[in-house]
């Protein structure tokens, strides 16, 4: 039996990855700021991850197999747990984003004309900028604009644990996560199905090209499956099938019943999911080492159906 330390975990993919861990016959253990309580079964310790003092505190005289990093966002946290964790644990995975690719944050970063691999970004070599105020986020965010700091601060974050850490280091880059068993807390897709069903327009780019989408079964699935592999470097996590923000709106428009009103916006601010840019990953390496993914026309329009329930129900 495997003891899995899991930071964050106490809400949507996060608390599903914690049971289907839980469910496995792990022990595993909750580290957060106690916002609400843990499935049966799991242990729960209290402590802010970015305070280095009281987070060894909470972990004193504890050890793990491995230890699952859903909410490391910047360099000042991945630097507190290589401390923290160094001897404690044999193998950290980091749930990372998409967003680390995107050419929009970082004059390092060409756009891409076919879906990007992992090795378009390589944590091991890319610069960690000590002159930033990371443990403020949100002075970075004043000073990075705060689409480029999200994004710069997970590109950061895995330059930190990928070079000379005390532990074999994964990072699982999501693609955009859609609800299908909870409720994508984010609102993105909510926002199509309440301007679709009220006729509202939907602001849209000129030229609208694809990105990549999973769901928090399959990410939930995909890190569990981490946790217990052996490979180390990133591993893209995108269901098959990339959709531009058009095909996103016709399934919401099938499941409304309601045609999609578009606005298009020159320079000014799109939708979520509207891209001016080629924006998806290729999920080959995960799959040549053993995951499977489904494909998008598989379960997005149950999240739809899901969204669309919601939003009358209200």
């Amino acid at each position: 039996m495997k003891d899995i330390c899991v930071i964050g975990g106490n809400r949507y993919f996060g608390l599903r990855l914690v049971e289907l861990l839980r469910d496995s016959g792990a022990r595993v253990t909750v580290v957060n700021r106690g916002s609400g309580p843990p499935p049966a079964g799991v242990t729960r310790l209290v402590a802010d991850r970015g305070d280095e003092a009281a987070l060894a505190a909470a972990l004193a005289g504890r050890a793990f197999d491995v230890v699952i990093d859903q909410v490391c966002y910047t360099p000042h946290h991945a630097t507190i747990a290589r401390r923290v964790f160094g001897g404690r644990t044999a193998r950290y995975v980091m749930t990372s984003t998409i967003e680390v690719y995107d050419p929009a944050t970082s004059t390092g970063i060409e756009a891409a004309g076919a879906p990007v691999t992992e090795e378009s970004i390589d944590a091991a070599s890319w610069p960690v900028r000590a002159d930033l105020p990371w443990a403020d986020p949100r002075r970075v965010a004043g000073v990075l604009g705060e689409a480029a700091s999200y994004a710069e601060g997970k590109r950061q974050a895995e330059a930190v644990l990928a070079r000379d850490s005390p532990f074999a280091f994964a990072a699982v880059r999501s693609a955009h996560v859609l609800g299908v068993a909870a409720r994508d807390f984010t609102g993105r897709l909510e926002h199509y199905v309440e301007r679709i069903l009220a006729g509202r327009p939907v602001a849209v780019h000129r030229d609208r090209f694809p990105t990549s989408f999973t769901n928090d079964l399959e990410i939930a699935d995909l890190l569990a499956w981490a946790a217990g592999a052996e490979f180390t470097g990133a591993v893209n996590a995108s269901s098959h099938g990339e959709l531009d923000v058009t095909a996103l709106c016709d399934l919401v428009a099938a499941g409304t019943g309601r045609t999609p009103d578009y606005r298009v916006v020159d320079g000014g601010q799109a939708s979520p999911f509207s891209f001016d840019r080629y924006y998806a990953m290729d999920n080959g390496r995960a799959e040549r080492l053993g995951f499977g993914f489904s494909t998008t026309a598989h379960w997005l329009p149950e999240a739809i159906a899901a969204a669309v329930r919601l939003r009358k129900d209200m």
